[in-house]
C-alpha cells in the first residue's frame, strides 16, 4: 500500500524510534551518578571511552560498572542486571569463578610476568590436550593475536599467501579477516579504518555453506589456510548445514590447504566445544576470550602433522623476529588462570547446567516470538542463544547484512536492560553460564514477551 508505514523486522519504523526514546530516557534517569562521572571524567578517552567500540551499546551512554558477579552486573548508580551478554562470552562462566579468582590472588603475590615459563604452564598443557585434542600448543593474549600467529605459521609451512574467510565471518581484529567480495572481487569491508595494503593480495573470500564456492577458491592453487569458526556468530548465527563440515575437511586436504577452526564464540557448543563436539578435525585450533576464566589469555595448537612441518621450517628460517609473540604473552597469571579454569570451571556438570537453561530460554523466546506473530527466530547452539529479526534461518554471512535490523534491535536492547536484562550490543546474543539461575532466564523471557508484544501489537 502506498501509504503505509515503513515496516523494520515487522515492526513499524515510527514505533521503534518512540520505543527507543521513550527507554532513553528511563535510562538516563536512572543512572545520575554515572552521567555525572562520565562528565566529569571522561575527556582523558577518544569518544570518552577506552574502546571506542564501547560507545556501541545501543544505550545514549555507557553504564559504569561498579562490579559483577557470577551472572549479575551492578553499575554504580546500584542499578543491577542480570547479565547474558557475559563480556561477549569473555566470562561464560560467570563473573570471576571463584577458582580463578583465587588462583589469580595467589599468583600476584609470586610474580605477574618473568619471561619465563611455569609449573602451571606445563600442567596447562596437559590440560588443554586432555580438553581439546592432541594439539601443540602456544599461548598468546588475545584471539586475534592467536589467529595472526596461526595464519602465520600456516603460510610458513605452506608456502602459499592467501587465506580463505567466509562472508561476514569473525575473528577478532586480524586485518586479512577484514574482507567481502564485490562483483567477484575481494575488497575491505566498509568503514575499516586506515587500510592501505590491498587485501586481495591476502585474502579470498567463499559463502559459508557453499562448498562448490569454496572448492573454487581454492582451485587456484594459492590459499594457505581456510580460517573459520564451526557457527558464524557476530554475523547473525549461522548454523552449518548437514555434511558442510565433513566436506570442508575434505576439500581443504584435496588442494593443499590447512583448516583452522576458531572456537572463540562456539566454545559454548560443549565440554571440549564444537571440535571436540562434533569430532571435527582441524590442523590448527584457536581458542581466546573464556580460557582463562575473564582473564586476557588465548591458546593456539597445531596438529603433530602441522607442527612437524613448522618445526622443520623453523630449523631453517634465518635467525631474527618471526612475528610471532608478545612479551606479556604467556605469563604466569595467565597460566594460574587458565589451569583454574580447565580443571575445576570448564566441567561436564557446568556445561550441562548452561546447555539446561539454554533450551529453556531458547523455547521461551521462541514462544514469545510465535504467540505475538513476530516475523523473527532463534538460534542456539549449546549456552549461546540468539534471535533473529528475520523469519527464516540463514545460510550464509552475507544474508546477515539484510537480517541485522539496526534501529529495532537496540530498541529491543534498550527496553530489555531498563527491565534488568543485559545481553551482547553488537548482535542479538545470549549465554547462560553456571551461575545463571532459572529465575533469571524466566525473568528476560518475560521481559522479551513483554516488550516484543509492545513492537507488535
Amino acid at each position: 500500500m502506498a501509504n503505509s508505514p515503513e515496516m523494520i523486522g515487522g515492526v513499524p519504523a515510527g514505533r521503534i524510534e518512540a520505543i527507543r526514546q521513550r527507554e532513553a530516557e528511563v535510562f538516563a534517569a536512572r543512572r545520575p551518578k554515572t552521567m555525572a562521572a562520565l562528565a566529569s571524567g571522561a575527556e582523558a578517552f577518544l569518544g570518552g571511552v577506552p574502546m571506542l567500540w564501547m560507545r556501541d551499546w545501543p544505550q545514549p551512554f555507557p553504564m559504569l560498572v561498579a562490579e559483577a558477579r557470577g551472572a549479575l552486573i551492578t553499575d554504580i548508580d546500584g542499578n543491577t542486571l542480570d547479565d547474558f551478554c557475559l563480556g561477549d562470552t569473555g566470562s561464560m562462566f560467570g563473573h570471576s569463578p571463584a577458582p580463578v579468582a583465587e588462583a589469580i590472588a595467589a599468583q600476584a603475590s609470586r610474580g605477574l610476568t618473568y619471561m619465563l615459563p611455569t609449573p602451571d604452564a606445563l600442567e596447562v598443557g596437559r590440560l588443554l590436550r586432555e580438553m581439546f585434542g592432541p594439539f601443540v600448543w602456544q599461548i598468546a593474549t588475545t584471539a586475534s593475536d592467536a589467529n595472526r600467529f596461526a595464519l602465520r605459521a600456516a603460510r610458513a609451512v605452506t608456502g602459499k599467501p592467501k587465506i580463505l574467510f567466509f562472508a561476514a565471518c569473525y575473528h577478532g581484529a586480524v586485518d586479512d579477516a577484514m574482507v567481502r567480495e564485490v562483483d567477484g572481487q575481494t575488497v575491505a569491508r566498509p568503514g575499516l579504518v586506515g587500510q592501505v595494503v590491498d587485501l586481495g593480495v591476502t585474502s579470498r573470500v567463499a559463502e559459508f555453506n557453499d562448498l562448490a564456492g569454496v572448492e573454487a577458491a581454492l582451485a587456484h592453487g594459492d590459499v594457505a589456510a581456510v580460517i573459520t569458526e564451526p557457527v558464524m556468530t557476530n554475523s547473525c548465527m549461522v548454523l552449518p548445514d548437514p555434511g558442510f563440515h565433513e566436506g570442508l575437511r575434505a576439500l581443504t586436504r584435496k588442494h593443499g590447504a590447512l583448516l583452522i577452526i576458531d572456537e572463540t564464540h562456539t566454545v559454548s557448543s560443549g565440554l571440549g566445544g564444537y571440535t571436540r563436539t562434533h569430532g571435527l578435525e582441524p590442523d590448527l585450533f584457536v581458542l581466546g576470550k573464556p580460557v582463562a576464566g575473564g582473564l586476557p589469555a588465548a591458546v593456539w595448537g597445531m596438529s603433530e602433522t602441522v607442527a612437524a612441518r613448522y618445526r622443520a621450517y623453523d630449523a631453517v628460517r634465518p635467525a631474527g623476529f618471526s612475528g610471532i609473540g608478545t612479551t606479556l604473552s604467556a605469563n604466569p597469571l595467565q597460566f594460574a588462570a587458565m589451569r583454574a579454569t580447565l580443571s575445576e570451571v570448564m566441567t561436564a556438570a557446568n556445561y550441562a547446567h548452561m546447555e539446561a537453561g539454554a533450551a529453556r530460554l531458547a523455547s521461551g523466546l521462541a514462544d514469545a516470538i510465535q504467540r505475538h506473530g513476530a516475523p523473527w527466530h532463534v538460534v542456539r547452539v549449546g549456552a549461546r542463544v540468539e534471535f533473529i529479526c528475520q523469519e527464516t534461518p540463514l545460510r550464509n554471512g552475507s544474508e546477515s547484512y539484510t537480517a541485522h535490523k539496526p534501529a529495532l534491535e537496540q530498541a529491543l536492547h534498550s527496553a530489555l536492560v531498563n527491565r534488568g536484562c543485559l545481553i551482547a550490543p553488537f548482535h542479538n546474543m545470549m549465554l547462560v553460564s553456571p551461575a545463571t539461575t532459572d529465575a533469571q532466564i524466566d525473568r528476560l523471557v518475560a521481559a522479551f514477551d513483554a516488550i516484543t508484544a509492545e513492537m507488535m501489537a
